[in-house]
């Protein structure tokens, strides 16, 4: 069975977008995140940028393989702010981001599948204003070797091109290595063939 060790996400925020609907104006906004934190921050960054607005509704989606998400509608009308953000996110199937939708109010009430349509479509163009991405979800290995051991670990980190973050080598050596995940179980092998190096998958 082949693993899918891709996802698409954005690495930098994309550009605003603006929904209208009877006087009522939606911002549509995409952040990359990484955790909670991070969401909260661009969330309250927003309040002080259009704090007469009226709501800051969100949704977020963090995680590869198993994703964990939250929907907001901020005083909305229930599900019809934070779901159709999120309903984006899975369409485009995309990760590690944050989508808000700041609304002003026009004097004019849309009814709840207004709001659905306006929360939709503003986080969608929020999204194709971001250049999405693909990234490989990715093992990280702590190789550790004595010194005499080198060469050998060495040529497997070059013959297969491998990422190499982080390095201390003195009489034990210490090597952190960033392996694709579908690869990841090829190239232990291939380093616990070597019977004095350690392979430990930290990541």
């Amino acid at each position: 069975m082949e693993i899918d060790d891709t996802y698409k996400t954005i690495t930098k925020p994309g550009k605003e977008a603006l929904f209208k609907d009877k006087n009522s104006k939606f911002y549509g906004y995409a952040f990359p995140i990484s955790n909670e934190e991070e969401a909260k921050q661009h969330i309250e960054a927003l309040k002080k940028q259009h704090h007469s607005a009226r709501h800051w509704c969100y949704a977020w989606r963090i995680g590869e393989s198993d994703p964990i998400y939250r929907a907001n509608d901020d005083g909305e009308p229930s599900n019809s702010a934070g779901q159709p953000i999120y309903g984006q996110l899975l369409s485009k199937e995309v990760t590690n981001i944050l989508v808000v939708v700041v609304r002003y109010f026009g004097g004019v009430k849309l009814g709840v599948g207004g709001l659905i349509n306006a929360y939709k479509t503003a986080a969608q163009w929020a999204l194709e204003s971001s250049k999405i991405v693909k990234k490989t979800i990715d093992v990280t290995f702590l190789l550790s070797f004595e010194y005499k051991d080198m060469n050998n670990v060495m040529r497997i980190i070059k013959e297969h091109q491998l990422d190499i973050k982080d390095q201390d080598l003195h009489l034990t050596c210490k090597i952190l290595l960033s392996v694709r995940k579908s690869e990841a179980h090829k190239i232990k092998d291939f380093f616990s063939s070597l019977y004095e190096v350690k392979v430990a998958i930290i990541d």
